[in-house]
């Protein structure tokens, strides 16, 4: 029987939810910037990664924040089977400089991805590093 094809669903069990574990992630302090957007990581115990989307008011009005937010979730969905597991995500867009159309911050769903990868594995790499 052939392996079953992976799946692209995104259950609740893999969702970030409450203040104390958001807080958890801030609180481990490893952080890594990839193009607009930072990455917030804690290993956990599970053997799949759980994310959050902290989107601030600073990025654009409620239609920008939701268009990312969206693009975001979508781009974490489609690279869950490359990404290193076993780890609490925090996603956050980082703002615009004043000036500039916030409608120039929303990246393209291939490069949301690529960037949130290049995130994943350098903060993977810096935890076997701490953990060791």
């Amino acid at each position: 029987m052939p392996p079953a094809p992976h799946t692209f669903s995104f259950p609740r069990a893999h969702r970030l939810s409450g203040n104390n574990q958001f807080a958890a992630v801030y609180q481990a302090k490893m952080r890594k910037n990839a193009g607009p957007i930072a990455v917030l990581t804690k290993p956990n115990d599970l053997p799949h990664n759980r994310l959050g989307l902290s989107v601030s008011r600073k990025v654009g009005n409620a239609i920008i924040r939701n268009r990312i937010k969206r693009l975001l979730r979508d781009a974490y969905r489609l690279t869950q089977h490359d990404q290193p597991k076993s780890y609490d995500i925090i996603i956050a867009p980082r703002p615009t400089r004043k000036g500039t159309d916030p409608k120039s911050q929303i990246l393209t769903l291939v490069e949301y991805q690529t960037h949130l990868l290049t995130a994943l594995t350098e903060s993977h790499q810096n935890w076997q590093r701490r953990l060791k």
